[in-house]
This record gives C-alpha cells, structure tokens and sequence, in this order.
C-alpha cells in the first residue's frame, strides 16, 4: 500500500486482500479470522494471520453491508440490500435461518455482547432487535426521519447509539427491554411501584415502547454515517457526510458536544476508540485513514491510498489490530510496532515499558528493578521507541525512536534505580538506527542521506561510511563490523578498514540475533530465519507460513525463534521442531535450560517452563553424541509419531524403535533397519498374513531361511516350503511334506514333493492310478524301467502292449543334489552390521539371547505336528483341513534349536566389524546417500534408499545417471596381459585417513548443473523452445534426485533448484497441453473448437501464469496469456493479466506497453463471453496431472520429491513431472547429506 502519514510513523499492514468493495468487516474474538461482507453479494472468511480465504458465503442477493461474529457461539449475522438478516454457523458453512422484516436495505447488523439479540440498522428508517434464539423480532425503534445508517448495543450498559442520514445521533435505553424478556424475578409490590416512581419502568406501567429515546444529538450539518461508545468512558464518536468527527460526552440526563476533529475532505464513512489507548480513528471517501488524539482531538497521523476510499473500519477487540474496508478489498493494520525495545548482557535484561520507562531485569533472581529512567520526551507521545542498544562499559543506552524520520538518544544509566526520573546528560541526533560497536564508539545510520556516521561518546563524528545503495537498516555485525540491510541483500562491513568483507542474498531481513559466542547469527524476516556464521556464510534457511517475531540462541548452539503462537526451535543443519504453544505473542531474550525469558506486548517480562529434550536429542543425533542419546532416552518421555518420523527420515530406524511400544510400528521400524528379532517377536504378537508375509521376504533377502521357513509355516504355503527344503538339501523335511501333502490330498503338492525327491517313483504311480490318470502311470513305469508295474496298469485298464503306441524316450533324470547342505546354518546373503548406536547401547549391559538371535530358535518344529496329524489318521474329510491347520502351532521336534550355537557363529561372521572386500563396499556403509550407493556398484539399494526417502518407483530415468555416477568413481589402470586392470577409486574426501570417512566422487555438482541443465531449461524457456526445455529440466531433475551436497546450504539450495525444476517443467506442460489442443504452437484461433475445448484451453492458457517461475519468465507467461485472452476478446481475463504484468514490473518495455493498451481496451468492458474456472485473487496450484485447479483447504497429494500437487484421484500414479515417484507416496523428501 502507498501509505503517507502525518508523523514519520508508518502503519505497520499486516494483511491485505483484493475483491470488490468491502461494506463490512468483523474481527473474530479469539481466532485470527477477520470476516468481509462485500458490495458483490459475497461473505469472505479470512485468516489474516496466513493470508488464505478460509471460506466463501454466498446466499444474498446485491450488497451485504453489515456483518458481526458472536462473541462466543460459532455465529456470525449478516445484512444485505436484499432487505435479510442472516444467521450463519461457520462450522457447518450454512446459513441457519433469516429474520425477514425490513422493507429496505439493512445497514449494520451487531450481537448484543451477552443476551441473545441482534440489533439491525435499516433505510427504512427503523432500528430492530431480533431474538436469534427464537427467531423473533422483539422491538422495533422508530424516530428517525430518514436512513438509519448504524445502530449499536453499549459495551456494558442498556443502550443503543443510531446514526442517520436525518443529521441527528439518538441514544435509546433499552432497559425495559431488557426486563420485558428476561427471566421473572420475585420483587414485591412495594419495589415495583419504587421503580415505576422513578420513571425506570415506563415501557411496562405506562404503556410506552420498550426502547425510549434517552438523547437526541444534533450538531452535524449532513447526514451523519456512523456512531460507536466508548469501551469504558461515557463518550460517543461519530462520523458524517459534513466531513466531520464530532465527540460526544453523556451522563445520566443530559448529552452534548466535546469537540470535533477537523481533517476529512471528504465524506468521513466511519468512526471508532481505540479500545486500549486515548484515540480516535476514522475512515473517509477522501482514501485516507486517520488518527487523531482523543485528549487534544489534534490529528495524530494520517495514511492515504492511491485510488481507493474508505467505507468501514473496524478494531480487534482484544488485541491491536484494526481493518479498513475499501473500494477493492480490505487491509488489516496496526498502528504502531509492539516490540519492546530490549538487550541483554550478561545476566541482565534491560527493556523500555510502554510508558517509556526504562528498567533492568536479573536472570539470576528473577527480580525487576524499578525504572530506572523515564524517556517520556523521546519521540512523539504515541511512537514507541524502536531499538535499544547497551554499553557495558560506560553503562550508557542507545535509544532510537521512528518519529520525526528518526531519532536516537545516548543516555546514562544510575547505578541505583530511583524512579523515573528525567535523564540529565542526553545527547541526541537524527538517524533511522544507531547502535554501540566498541567501547567509546557508536554508529549511526542516516537512511535520508544514505550515510553512516561513527561517533564518541561526545557525540562527535570521527569518521563517515558510505553504505551499499539502498540500505535501509544497520545492526550489529561482530567485532569492528556492522551488518548493512537493504531489501535484497545483507553486507558485512569492516569499519575500519571501510569495505564490505562480504555479502549474502536474504530478502526482507528485520533482525539480527547473534548466538552467545559471536560465532553464529540468526536473519529474521517476516516468514525465514536464515542461520549465518560470523563470515556471513549462510549455515541452514527454514520458511514459516506464520510471522516470526522474535528469537534467541541457547547455549548449546539451538536458536529458538517464537511465532505468532508457538516457540519452535532449528538446529544448525536446518531441523526444526515446536518447543510449545503460546496464547499470546511474546519477545525472547534468553534460553536458559528449561526457562525461557521473554517479554510481552505489554513490556512485561515473563519466565516460560519449556521442555528442551526434543531438540538436545536431536542435536546429539546430529552431534553422534550417543551416550547422551541413549541418558535421554532412559531418563525422559520422548515419544510420539513425530521424533520416530524424524530418525526413520534421518536414516536411524534402529533408534526409533527405542521409543516405540506399538506393536505394528515396532514391527515396520524393524523390518526397516533389519532387526529380525524384534520383527518376528512384533510379528507373533500381531500374528496376521500380511506381516508374515513381509517377514518371509525381508528374512529372504537377509538369507536367513530359518525365519522364512518358519513364516512359509505360519502363511500354510506348502509348495514354497517343499523348493525351499529342495534348494537347503535338508531331505527328512522334504519327506515330511510329501506325507502332509498325501494327508491334505493335495495330489499336485504330492507329485511335486516326489519329484523334488527323485527316487520315489512308486508313489507317483500310485497317485496317477488313484486318479484313473492310467497313461501317465504307465509312462512313468516304462520310463524308469519297472516293467512288472506296466503289465500290472495294463491289465487293469483292460488293455495290451500291442494297442499302446509310446513317444521316442530317453533316460530319467534325477533332480540335481545340494552339493552343500546349507539347511544347518543361515546363509550370509545381507550384512546386519551393529550401527554405533546400537554399540553403544550393547554398552550400556543390556544383554540378548546370543542363541535366539533370529527371535524362533527355541520355537516349536511346526512340520511335526503336521507329520503327527498324519499318522493319527485325520487325513481325507474335508471338514478337517481346519484343525490340520490349528495344529501347526503344536509339537516340540527340539530340531530347530539344535544348531542354536551355529546360528551364533553366523551371525558373528556376517555382522562384525571386519574391513570390506574394497573401498565400494566402505562407501556404502559410510554413506546414506544413493549417490554414494550407486558409485559403489550397489544399484538395489540405491534404488532402495531413494524409495524410501522419496517413494520412487521408476528408475529408467535415473538410469544413465546411475551409470555417469559409478563410470565416474574409479579410474582402470591396464596390468600385464591376460591380468585384469588394476582398479582406482576416486573420492571425493581425498585427504581423509579416516576409513568411516571415506566417500567416492560424484559427477556434476550444483553449480554444474545451474550453469548448465537449468540454464539451458530457462533460455529454452525465453525462446519458447518448450520441448527443448522440457528436456533439459528434466535432465536437472535427475542429476539433483542423486547427488551429493557438500554443505547444509548446498543441499538447501539444490533442493530449491530441484522444486523450481519441476516448477517449469509443470509450466511448460500445461503450456504444451494448450498448444496440442490448438493444433498448433502459433493458432489463437478457438472458433473451429468445440465449447468445452475452447474453455479448457482458456483455462490452460491461464493456468500457465500460476506455476512459480523466476520474474523475467514469469512475465513471459503473463504476457502470452494476457495476448491470448486478447485475442479472444476475454476482455475481463485479459484485464487481470495486464494489471498483474503491470504490477510485478516484469518483462521489457514492450511488454509494458502492450499491457498499458490491453488494460485500456479491456477496462472499457471487461468481460469474459466464456467463463473458465480461473479466479485471480485465490491462491491455488495446479494439478499436475488434470490440469485443474487445486484451492487452499482442498484435499490433494503430493509427489515427495518435487512437492508439484496432484487431485486425490491421482494417488499412487507416476509423478508427470519428475517421472520417477509415486504420487502421495512416503518419503520426506530427497536426501543430499550424509
């Protein structure tokens, strides 16, 4: 907003919404909800604290003017000029019913603040009060001669305040009212004819109305637009079409005129008190905002739009917010910054109060000093002071203050605090920002002449700076140093030396907070905290949807920053996390163990109880501190899905099930880090298919059999059983399952088991006999040379020798044998090698059964009670198969737990700490990244590791890099003929001696791929090469999925290249799509298309401009949709883009010229003749796969990598961007850092 004022204080805008003109505004009273009645007929529901439309209400017909929440329902009553009062419940999104009863437009519609009534203002020149409750009008109040333009309960009292275009203010008591439809009372005869004496119940003794005009207030020249009361004082404000705010003073009989403030060149539409501080504020059509002190009635400051004037105003009424509604939407503000100005050294905080008194604070014993100073004459009477800066060594103050285009005052602190006393050795100066940079020096920053000035104690200039252009702030940079603020970028100056050491491109910055040990400092703007170290190196960067209000380091290096509504905490490689919620802002100034010291918006310092155990987990994660991780562990309540979400994201699931007790999750966690003990316990204890049958594939893939025989058991399948008892060579088993399958009648399973078994021959003819299957048996006879068994099938299928004509046969082969029998032990197929943590907490005595290390070797053999359900003879009756199966958990073979000591040497061997077979092998265990897996040759589990971190599913994409990555990691070196070549890895820690640190080089960094992929993506995309581009995003995309960061800031920043990758390739697919629908890449032409295809590709062609594309690209799609619509006389369309390139000043001159005549043309009648599902002042993305849009609050998935949304419908298909992820599949997002 152009705002201009009348002090040097600006209006701090906190939210601004387009839309048509806003009528009415309601703040809600606890949530950050602010709702808008709009001239278009439309209810909006803000949260202004976000900046998103929660909710749209559209059942009136024309204007609604007046709108209120209920204070303590989840009401809210609107007025239109459809003559409607409606109640709506904001939970179900409804109206509940209508008052119907006006014959003209209603004006105001208000709650009274407790009884169940609404009172409404209407150009029929009435006022009514309605029972929501009953839905009836209970009182209608008439005396005004023309349109009641507002009319409002008192705060407290039983009064209501009407306003009129009829010039006049009428006060009514409404007390009998009040006494009419309350609850009876049990008041004697004599105590009624007392109050009917004193005239205090006229309305029931004497017949009159139940509202009586109490005063009649005259004194504006024209029609008067507005009243409200004071929140306490018997006072009235009001606001006219003279041009006038008039104060009004009452008391029990009498009313009159205090004053009026004059400034309004315009109608003044609206009027109100600041509910906390002595002033009065209104609104006017001459577009200004304006303040004026409620004691003096003078203009205190005024703030102007460009273009557009005000019609209401309304204020929070518990915290210091307002909102002004305007001809194209609504602003909400305060008037001025609510920090208090503080710093802390050592174990003191001193702090300004808001009656600008200064006082100290000790850490130690909690104890507030008196004031020590009072600093009433520093600035103007309502401009807080802004900073406050401490010098330990003189015990002197810097203040600075915002008015008069600022000031600052080098003041003395007492040693004792006496009182507020008047300071008698000030020195002032003018300058935005001043602060202490050594002893007897001070700097001051002059925004209006771009200078610096450092300064003695004297308050003489001893040398002058000359900042960067376009500095805006100054601060504190480190010793000798000074950190310079300009909109874009921070810069580290040297004040001796007079030149800048470095610079660092932050948008936005407001503050600095240096950690205690100087070494690191936190970059706080509205919505990000970038983390620095003392070079202004940029350590790690978060986003906050909410604004960021203030923060502090504790002493283990953790800065917690507090929001609107909660403390959060970030580590330094960028991990965050909510410490606890707050009910009102607060200001930290100092973290000290579970005490948090900060001050609120009253001044008021506060101690907060935190629990800082998340966060020290986890930096001893990230630290390996594992002693300390486990002391935390043992000794605190750290639980819950989100610290199991965090080390399971981290690549530490073998520590997150340390904290779980849920079966289900113990058992995912362990089939994640390969635990199979805890997973077959987990397993038992849950005991469904699903888990076993996982169990069986992951015991597999970890070769151990015993585990996947006992699963194959538990899941009853038969056939994998008897291959596995084939491929271990453990023959008696294999027997058995040929006498379960004779018992189950299971013939296929019985050939099977005789097959695997070579030479049981009898029993496959035997079977093919039972089955009248004569031929088969035969063949099988002759084939292995048992003649006397032919004759015995010839004759009795009645046939001869003569009439049998059989095939050329060969030999019988029999099944191949086990050369080594590998049934006895486990086979060493994944290594299960002990992770430090699990080392360390071996340490700690925390002994396990060597003998069960697979969790089943002291079970029960399950084939014997198979094999004794044989022999007992339940063997045919259908019936019985289920009791056959209830057996498999009975009987005790003992033949399982006889190798138990083998088992122990098994797992010595695959899991202890000996050096791997080459350097690939290191790389792998010394590295989560799939880069380093795939340098090692270990595609699965690269391709693993990706799955898992970003939900990939298809690799070919990832192919070629996989293979770039590996070519890249090793050099051949050729030996003497007929040896193979001498291999050589290259490493990308070449210096490292250590071998757990060793890693292997990875091809095309960040920069690479910025200099080249994305930059050949972005000038494809400024010469509308879009399937060139296409191309060469992609590329980028699969050369960041698998890379390696060597930084927390490089992996931040490769991620963001990463998402503005896709960010393009989504724009220039929805661009495409237009382009195919055309028929051509140049056709503006929708005349030959049919209805709905000339809509979807207006849509597309608006749809292209919401992707987040860099500014001079961004203005390319804006200008090619702007053109489009154009073109295609969407002249309301066209008008949109053209603002919007106007605005955001992108593109070239052309651009800009060509824009300025398309709004001209388009203002003249912007309309669209074909209406698409395109609203310019909603946020929204587009579905990568539909192409539709997706609202904020609408459900939609996610790809994990990219984060481009997709419609619901669409979960579990390939991502369309990046072509490798599952759509809303698990993973939290790609891992570029060990």
């Amino acid at each position: 907003m152009a705002a201009s004022s009348a002090s040097s204080s600006p209006m701090l805008t906190k939210f601004e919404s387009k839309s048509s003109r806003a009528k009415g505004l309601a703040f809600h009273p606890k949530r950050p909800w602010i709702l808008v009645s709009l001239h278009s007929s439309t209810i909006q529901l803000w949260d202004y604290r976000m900046g998103t439309l929660i909710d749209r209400f559209e059942e009136h017909d024309g204007p609604v003017r007046g709108i209120d929440f209920h204070k303590t329902q989840p009401l809210f009553v609107s007025g239109g000029d459809d003559y409607k009062i409606k109640v709506w419940s904001y939970q179900t999104r409804r109206c509940l019913f209508t008052l119907n009863g006006h014959l003209d437009y209603v004006r105001t519609v208000f709650f009274h603040h407790e009884l169940p009534w609404i009172i409404s203002a209407s150009d029929d020149q009435t006022i009514r009060i309605w029972n929501w409750q009953n839905r009836s009008l209970i009182c209608t109040m008439t005396g005004h001669n023309h349109y009641a333009m507002c009319a409002q309960f008192h705060p407290k009292e039983d009064l209501v305040a009407s306003a009129s275009l009829d010039q006049s203010v009428r006060v009514w008591d409404i007390s009998g009212l009040r006494k009419k439809h309350s609850a009876p009372t049990s008041t004697t005869f004599e105590d009624q004819m007392a109050v009917s004496r004193s005239g205090q119940d006229r309305a029931d003794m004497f017949g009159n109305t139940d509202a009586v005009v109490k005063f009649v207030l005259e004194g504006h020249d024209r029609g008067v637009n507005w009243v409200a009361f004071h929140p306490t004082l018997p006072l009235l404000v009001s606001a006219g079409d003279d041009r006038l705010v008039k104060l009004w003073r009452m008391s029990e009989t009498k009313a009159w005129e205090v004053d009026t403030c004059r400034g309004h060149f315009q109608n003044s539409s609206a009027a109100l008190f600041h509910p906390h501080q002595d002033l009065i504020l209104s609104v006017g059509e001459d577009k200004t905002i304006r303040v004026w002190d409620l004691n003096k009635r003078t203009s205190v400051q005024s703030f102007k739009r460009e273009n557009d004037r005000f019609w209401v105003l309304a204020a929070h009424p518990e915290i210091n917010l307002f909102a002004a509604g305007h001809d194209n939407g609504v602003m909400v503000f305060k008037l001025e910054r609510e920090r208090p100005a503080s710093a802390v050294h050592q174990n003191q905080l001193f702090y300004i109060t808001k009656e600008k008194h200064v006082r100290s604070y000790d850490f130690g014993k909690n104890v507030e000093s008196p004031s020590m100073l009072s600093l009433r004459k520093l600035g103007s009477p309502w401009t807080p002071p802004r900073t406050l800066s401490f010098n330990p060594a003189e015990r002197s103050i810097l203040v600075t203050s915002s008015a008069d285009n600022g000031v600052y005052e080098l003041i003395s602190l007492p040693r004792d605090a006496s009182g507020a006393v008047e300071p008698s050795n000030t020195l002032r100066g003018s300058g935005k920002s001043a602060v202490f940079v050594a002893r007897n020096r001070f700097a001051v920053f002059n925004q209006g002449n771009q200078q610096i000035d450092i300064k003695d104690l004297s308050n003489s200039t001893t040398k002058t700076l000359k900042p960067p252009p376009g500095t805006t702030d100054m601060v504190y940079g480190g010793p000798g140093c000074l950190l310079l603020i300009t909109p874009t970028t921070v810069y580290l100056y040297d004040i001796q030396q007079k030149k800048q050491l470095a610079e660092l491109a932050v948008s936005g910055v407001k503050y600095v907070v240096w950690s205690t040990d100087g070494l690191h400092a936190a970059l706080l703007s509205k919505h990000n905290v970038t983390i620095i170290n003392k070079s202004l190196e940029q350590v790690s960067t978060l986003h906050e949807t909410i604004r960021i209000k203030s923060a502090c380091w504790d002493d283990a290096g953790v800065l917690l920053y507090s929001t609107l509504n909660h403390i959060k905490y970030t580590l330094m490689n960028g991990d965050n996390g909510i410490v606890r919620t707050l009910e009102h802002t607060v200001y930290l100034v100092r973290v000290k163990g579970r005490s948090v010291y900060c001050l609120d918006r009253a001044s008021k310092p506060k101690l907060l109880t935190i629990d800082p155990t998340e966060y020290r987990f986890k930096l001893a994660l990230v630290k390996r501190h594992y002693d300390e991780m486990l002391n935390i562990i043992k000794n605190s309540s750290l639980v819950g899905q989100s610290i199991i979400s965090y080390l399971q994201k981290k690549g530490y699931p073998e520590i997150a099930l340390q904290f779980v007790q849920d079966p289900q999750t113990r058992f995912e966690l362990a089939i994640e880090c390969g635990n199979l003990d805890v997973a077959v316990e987990m397993a038992k204890e849950l005991d469904r298919p699903k888990l076993w049958q996982r169990l069986s594939t992951e015991a597999l893939a970890h070769g151990n059999h015993q585990v996947v025989e006992m699963t194959y058991q538990k899941l009853r399948q038969f056939d994998k059983l008897s291959f596995l008892y084939l491929a271990t060579g453990d023959g008696a088993k294999l027997q058995r399952m040929a006498k379960i399958a004779e018992h189950r009648g299971d013939m296929t399973s019985r050939f099977q088991n005789s097959l695997y078994l070579g030479n049981d021959v009898e029993s496959r003819i035997e079977m093919f006999q039972e089955l009248d299957q004569y031929p088969l048996a035969y063949l099988t006879a002759k084939a292995n040379g048992l003649e006397d068994r032919c004759q015995e099938i010839l004759e009795a299928s009645g046939m001869t020798e003569e009439q049998i004509v059989l095939p050329t046969m060969g030999k019988p082969v029999r099944p191949a044998k086990v050369v080594v029998k590998t049934h006895e032990r486990n086979w060493p197929a994944r290594s299960t090698g002990v992770s430090s943590f699990e080392k360390a907490l071996m340490a700690e005595g925390e002994e396990t059964g060597a003998g069960d290390t697979n969790g089943f070797a002291a079970d029960d053999d399950l084939l014997a009670s198979e094999e004794n359900g044989a022999a007992e003879g339940f063997m045919g009756d259908e019936h019985d198969d289920d009791d056959a199966a209830a057996g498999w958990d009975m009987g005790d073979d003992g033949a399982a737990g006889d190798e138990d000591d083998d088992f122990v040497d098994v797992s010595a061997e695959t899991s202890g700490g000996a050096a791997a077979g080459s350097e690939a092998d290191l790389w792998v265990r010394n590295s989560p990244l799939a880069a380093d897996h795939a340098a090692a040759g270990q595609f699965e589990s690269a391709m693993n590791l990706l799955s898992k971190q970003i939900g990939a599913v298809n690799f070919a994409p990832l192919e070629s890099r996989f293979l770039e990555i590996y070519a890249a990691s090793r050099t051949f070196l050729p030996a003497n003929a007929g040896l193979p070549p001498l291999v050589n890895f290259v490493r990308r820690t070449p210096l490292e001696t250590d071998s757990r640190k060793l890693l292997p080089f990875i091809p095309r960094d960040l920069s690479s791929v910025h200099a080249t992929e994305m930059a050949k993506g972005k000038a494809a995309m400024k010469a509308n090469k879009l399937a060139e581009g296409t191309a060469a995003f992609r590329s980028a995309l699969a050369l960041l999925t698998v890379n390696a960061a060597t930084s927390a800031a490089e992996a931040t920043e490769a991620t963001d290249a990463l998402h503005q990758a896709a960010q393009y390739l989504l724009a220039m697919a929805i661009e495409l799509e237009r382009r195919q629908l055309l028929g051509s890449a140049s056709s503006t032409d929708l005349s030959a298309l049919p209805e709905d295809k000339k809509k979807k590709v207006l849509e597309l062609s608006a749809y292209f401009t919401i992707p987040a594309l860099e500014p001079q690209h961004r203005a390319l799609t804006l200008f090619s949709a702007m053109n489009f619509a154009s073109r295609n006389r969407q002249m309301g369309s066209a008008l949109g883009f053209a603002n919007a390139l106007l605005e955001e000043g992108g593109g070239n001159a052309r651009f800009r010229e060509t824009a300025t005549r398309i709004k001209a043309q388009a203002e003249r009648s912007p309309t669209d003749p074909i209406a698409i599902d395109f609203d310019p002042f909603t946020r929204f993305a587009v579905c990568a796969a539909s192409y539709t849009p997706i609202y904020a609050g609408e459900p939609s998935v996610a790809c994990p990598l990219d984060g481009v949304l997709y419609q619901p419908r669409y979960k579990g298909v390939v991502c369309s961007v990046c072509q490798v992820c599952e759509v809303g599949g698990r993973g939290g997002g790609v891992r570029l850092m060990g």
